[in-house]
């Protein structure tokens, strides 16, 4: 890993135009939580708690970046006191989580849900962070609902004792989130089976299969996004510092896993569920089938009746007289009664 860079000073441009990038900055103090709120720091504050490794000297500060413009990434880059591979990490355009550890740094990317006004329209975004016992940088390309959610927490006099804590609570939002969200297509999956097990001939199996198509979509599409924090979480050779460990190696890493056991117990179901809806649909189709089945043969005769009679050849009988349709209708009626009869003998209806 690259040294951490200390000596090189903040730019004082960086420092006059702080503001612009800065979606928050406050400081923490959860010896005296419950006495007030987080204190908002000024951007000579921030700008030191960027610069200088010791402070604040009680508690921690949270600053929060916009980084959609090169202004705001340019000011993230130019903190001295991060390691190159975090500002990268900071500023990076990558979909995928990461964490990594580095002496007493840790930093990384993590997913959240967006901010879309359905939760059926909601997709999976990435927050990034960098934190040390006494501060935590964040960073975004769209809002989090996540971290505004973390945010009225401190301002409840919540404050956890670290920035890990912190994350901790915005990984737990995001699990909390997916549980809802599975929740929500537990129970799209118990309308399923209803109908499924009520199957009659009104049942619109292409409805249900429908349904089912949009669960199991989700719920891959949750599956993408919750495997690989639960493996990065789940990696032995992970290294995090030991006043961040208790937050991101067992709370963190427990909610996560509860919500990657949930979804696949929902993904088992409804593969169960298709398997049932398969069966159904290829049970109807060879009703269907059978009905014809029948149909053609119980028609067959009649077929042969009417094709004989339609030959154009001299001396066909029932030419002559008044009753030759009648008979020949009769004897069409009489060969279907008599096949009928032989089909239902040797039990194929």
């Amino acid at each position: 890993m690259p040294a951490t860079k200390t000596a090189a000073p903040f730019p004082s441009e960086v420092s006059n135009a702080l503001a612009d990038g800065l979606v928050w900055a406050i400081h923490c103090q959860p010896e005296n939580a419950s006495e007030n709120t987080p204190g908002k720091l000024s951007a000579e504050e921030a700008t030191r708690c960027l610069e200088d490794l010791s402070f604040p000297t009680e508690g921690w500060a949270w600053l929060h970046f916009d980084i959609v413009h090169t202004r705001s990434r340019a000011q993230v880059e130019a903190i001295p006191t991060l390691t190159d591979d975090a500002k990268q990490t900071l500023t990076s355009t990558d979909v995928g989580p990461r964490l990594e550890g580095d002496d007493d740094l840790v930093y990384g990317a993590l997913p959240a849900f967006d901010d879309a006004a359905s939760d059926d329209d909601r997709d999976v975004c990435v927050w990034r962070f960098a934190m040390r016992p006494n501060l935590l940088i964040t960073t975004r390309r769209h809002p989090v609902p996540a971290l505004g959610v973390v945010y009225r927490e401190l301002h409840r006099k919540k404050m956890p004792d670290n920035p890990a804590g912190l994350v901790d609570m915005a990984l737990l939002e995001f699990a909390d989130t997916a549980r809802r969200t599975l929740s929500r297509l537990d129970d799209q999956l118990d309308r399923a089976e209803d109908v499924l097990l009520l199957l009659d001939r009104d049942t619109d199996l292409g409805r249900m299969g429908g349904m089912l198509g949009q669960v199991r979509r989700r719920s891959t599409e949750l599956r993408r996004v919750i495997s690989p924090v639960n493996r990065i979480l789940h990696d032995e050779e992970l290294e995090i510092p030991e006043w961040a460990e208790d937050d991101l190696k067992d709370r963190s890493e427990r909610q996560i896993h509860g919500a990657l056991d949930d979804l696949l117990a929902l993904q088992d179901r409804a593969r169960s569920l298709q398997d049932e809806l398969t069966s159904g649909q290829a049970e109807e189709t060879n009703r269907r089938l059978y009905i014809v089945s029948v149909g053609t043969t119980l028609m067959l005769p009649a077929t042969f009746v009417t094709g004989f009679f339609g030959m154009n050849t001299a001396g066909m009988f029932l030419t002559s007289g008044n009753w030759g349709t009648v008979i020949a209708g009769g004897l069409c009626f009489l060969i279907m009664l008599g096949t009928w009869l032989v089909l239902k003998l040797t039990r194929l209806l």
